[in-house]
This record gives structure tokens, C-alpha cells and sequence, in this order.
């Protein structure tokens, strides 16, 4: 069984590539649209718990999945056997999506030169013993913050991805992408009440810089700080009102509220809630969000997207109008808009789709409030979790690790992680506050959709949401 000469195998001759591109060409033959996507990826994982080095793994995997797309149909085929012989068989299954359709295959997506991290794979430095040694000292260092310490957990993870796309006409797009990130999980307890903090931080670079003393000495402070923080929590007020968005990780209701429902597929199938609201208002005057897929060493994005479609920054909400949607080729293309490089999936096993990069609150003058904008009574928001969305009824619901509750322009007791929802309606009264504090999220998340999993991120400026139910601690 011959190897994939693209990819398996690159000591095999040149002139066995236009064989395999002969092969895409049959399997493609008459779609709108489609490719070859070819993977190898190295993941590496160590965890320090309970004060020794409880796991530590290493794997390779890799695989190829073919797409031919026909209208809003797609005929997808995929295998770990990344041989000539199974693309062939790919090949043949794609094609019956088409029957007797015949369509014009789409033109090739522009390249681009820009580089945003680098193609060196992060698993080889520092050496095994020299990251065992740092998950100590990174353990060591979390219990001595505090004698109310219990429990601490570290974690470094990175993964190496090699990625190569190949289209009907056998033109090749191919990039490497590198990923390192580091968690600490630390639990306080003070009599029989305890609680938990965290931080974590990464991107697409290698180790050097998130190995820093200095660095993983914030994180694990971050952590603690938040651990006892929820020690001294008080029930948080329930109800509707007036809510504080902080920078930073906040941007995670921006993801939920907005993000989703902003993903080219829901809106031409019109299960969004933002669905037909093109040039609409949307949120208040001074609300601008923008997906940006082109920030540096950032774990959300990459040179080129899993779709052969380079990635970019897009505007969606520009001064609270609804102004775009984040689009893949095929969406893109079935309503008359252009592709935003949005096309993103979890591995050569999915199918891609238009996920969210990184969504940020960006900048806007707007009329200071206040030092929190708050008015008689409200919420002030700290660190938060995650959250989910009902795309079609606009609901959202998300959690925080770490809050304050605010009265008569008092700060409050901190609050014990409550959660909270919304709905996001066309006329937000989302209210852009104290606009000039702004943070970028360094700790990498992961977004699901279809039960399928990329890497996110968010960040937002300090803002005000209005109508917020506040309520439950989840």
C-alpha cells in the first residue's frame, strides 16, 4: 500500500503527487467546492497533583479527511490510514453527494506571507526532567502562599500540528502550528469550607517565555488570590440588574451574547436570533465587537484556517449596528457575502464550519458613569467560567469564579460564584462604561459546537450590562 506522498511519506519521488492530485480531481469532479486536509499532530501532557507527578504522556496521531461540497450539501470522508488507496476510497464516497449535480469549483482562496508565530515544535525543550522539576517548584511555591492551601494542581500541555490542505488542481496550503499552555488549580479551606481558584495562560510559541519565574509566580498568585477571595464569598444578591462587565476574561458573556450568533451557518439557516438584522441596531451607540483571527502567538488562531482560507479581522457590530457575520467558503458563498476565514475544525475526523477566533470588545469613547457605572444597586463582575447559548432565543448563561456586589456606589462583599442570564435582543442596552480600561485574555479556552471543540478566546474592555438576572451558584 503506497504512502501518501504529500504528507506520510516526503521521501517518496515528486512525480507521485500529480497521482494523488489525479485522485482529489475524481473525487472533487463536479463540486462547488472542496479539499484534501492532511494532519500530524504530537501532544505532550504532564500533570503535577497532590504533590507528585501523576501523569505524564506523549502521542502522535494523524489522518486526512476529504470534502466535496454540492450547494448546502457536503459529502466528507475521513481515516488515520493516510494512504494513496484510502483517499481513493474517500474519493469514491464523496461523490455520490453530487448525483448529477454539476457545479463550478470555487476559485482558490488568497495566500498570505504573514507570519503569526513560529513552525518549531515545543515538545523538544526544556527536557522531561527540567518540566517535572518546574511542576514541583510551581507546587511548592502555591502551598507556601497560605498555610489555608489544601490542594494544588499544575499542568503543562503542548502540541505540535502539522496541517496541509490540497484542492482539486493539487495546489497546496500547508502550516505548521505549534501550542504550550500551563494550569494551576489550587483548593483553600478554612474548617470545613473550602474552595477552589485557577488561572491558566498560552499560545503558539514555545515554552521560554511561559516558564518564567516571574510568569507562573502571577499565575499561581492569580489562583490563590482567587481561592481565598471565595473563602471570605457571601451568597450573591438575586435578581435583575445592573451588571459590571470587568476586562479580561469577562469577554467570555461577549463570546456567548454575541459570538454564536453571529456564525455565518445559524444566520442563513435562520436559527439565529440575529438572523435578518443585517444594518440593524443591535447594542448601544459605542459598541463595536470585532472577531480578530490575526493576533500574534495567540492559541485561537493560526497563518492559514483549517479551510484553506486565510485568517482575518473581522468587524461584526461596528458602533451597535450589526454590520457582519463570520463566514466559512461554503456560507460564504450560499449568501452572497465574502468569506471572513472563519472555516475552522476540531481535526481531519470534522467536518469544518464557521467558529469564532477571538471576539473583542474594542474601543469606543463613551460618557464615563461612575467608577463602575453602576447606579443605585448592582453586580460587580470579576473573574469568570464559562457559558452557553440558545442561538435561536438569544438566552445566555454564564459564571464567574470571583465577584463583588455593589449598592447605593458602595462596593460590597465578594459573592460566591453565582450564575447568571440574559437575553440578547435587538436592542441591547448593553451600556459601554469607563471604555478606557481594556485586557486581552491570555488563558486559552475551548468553545464547542456540534459537540465538536477549538480553541477560543475573548477580551473586552470594563462595561456595563443592563437587565441582567443575577442568581443560583451552579
Amino acid at each position: 500500500m503506497a504512502s501518501c506522498p504529500h504528507f506520510a511519506d516526503r521521501s517518496r519521488p515528486a512525480s507521485d503527487r500529480p497521482r494523488l492530485a489525479k485522485i482529489i480531481s475524481r473525487g472533487l469532479e463536479g463540486a462547488d467546492d472542496g479539499e484534501l486536509f492532511l494532519e500530524y499532530r504530537q501532544a505532550e501532557m504532564l500533570v503535577f497533583d497532590n504533590g507528585r507527578l501523576k501523569q505524564a504522556t506523549y502521542d502522535t496521531s494523524q489522518g486526512f479527511g476529504l470534502r466535496a461540497v454540492k450547494d448546502d450539501a457536503v459529502g466528507y470522508a475521513h481515516a488515520s490510514d493516510v494512504s494513496e488507496a484510502a483517499i481513493a476510497r474517500a474519493a469514491d464516497a464523496v461523490r455520490a453527494v453530487k448525483g448529477g449535480y454539476s457545479g463550478r469549483y470555487a476559485g482558490p482562496p488568497a495566500r498570505t506571507n504573514v507570519k503569526l508565530y513560529g513552525e518549531e515544535s515545543p515538545l523538544g525543550s526544556p527536557a522531561f526532567e527540567a518540566k517535572a522539576r518546574l511542576l514541583e517548584a510551581i507546587d511548592a511555591y502555591a502551598r507556601a502562599r497560605d498555610p489555608r492551601v489544601r490542594q494544588v494542581s499544575v499542568s503543562l500541555g503542548a502540541t505540535w500540528q502539522m496541517a496541509e490542505i490540497v484542492r482539486a488542481n493539487g495546489e497546496t496550503y500547508r502550516d505548521m502550528r505549534p501550542l504550550v499552555r500551563v494550569n494551576v488549580s489550587v483548593v483553600v479551606g478554612d474548617g470545613d469550607r473550602q474552595e477552589t481558584g485557577s488561572a491558566g495562560y498560552g499560545g503558539r510559541e514555545g515554552y521560554e517565555r511561559f516558564i518564567v519565574t516571574e510568569t507562573w509566580q502571577n499565575a499561581v498568585d492569580g489562583a490563590v488570590r482567587q481561592a481565598l477571595t471565595n473563602l471570605e464569598a457571601v451568597p450573591a444578591p438575586a435578581g435583575e440588574m445592573d451588571v459590571v462587565l470587568g476586562p479580561g476574561w469577562p469577554g467570555v458573556m461577549l463570546h456567548e451574547a454575541v459570538g454564536h450568533g453571529l456564525e455565518g451557518d445559524f444566520n442563513r439557516k435562520k436559527t439565529s436570533a440575529f438572523a435578518g438584522l443585517m444594518g440593524q441596531r443591535v447594542a448601544a451607540k459605542g459598541i463595536t465587537v470585532v472577531d480578530d483571527g490575526t493576533i500574534a502567538l495567540r492559541a485561537a488562531h493560526s497563518r492559514s484556517t483549517t479551510k484553506a482560507r486565510r485568517t482575518s479581522r473581522t468587524v461584526l457590530i461596528d458602533d451597535g449596528i450589526l454590520v457582519g457575520y463570520m463566514q466559512d467558503r461554503q456560507n460564504a458563498r450560499l449568501m452572497g457575502m465574502n468569506p471572513t476565514g472563519n472555516g475552522r475544525r476540531e481535526s481531519f475526523a470534522h467536518v469544518p464550519m464557521p467558529r469564532i477566533d477571538q471576539h473583542l470588545h474594542a474601543r469606543r469613547n463613551a460618557p464615563s458613569r461612575g467608577d463602575h457605572g453602576v447606579g443605585e444597586e448592582g453586580h460587580l463582575r470579576g473573574e469568570f467560567g464559562g457559558g452557553q447559548v440558545d442561538i435561536t432565543s438569544g438566552k445566555y448563561v454564564f459564571r464567574m469564579h470571583r465577584g463583588l456586589s455593589h449598592r447605593k456606589r458602595q462596593r460590597g462583599a465578594p459573592t460566591r460564584a453565582p450564575c447568571s442570564s440574559a437575553t440578547d435582543r435587538p436592542t441591547s442596552t448593553a451600556s459601554p462604561w469607563s471604555a478606557t480600561t481594556w485586557r486581552s485574555m491570555t488563558a486559552i479556552g475551548t468553545c464547542g459546537k456540534n459537540a465538536r471543540a477549538c480553541r477560543s478566546a475573548s477580551a473586552s474592555r470594563r462595561c456595563v450590562s443592563t437587565e441582567i438576572t443575577v442568581g443560583g451558584t451552579g
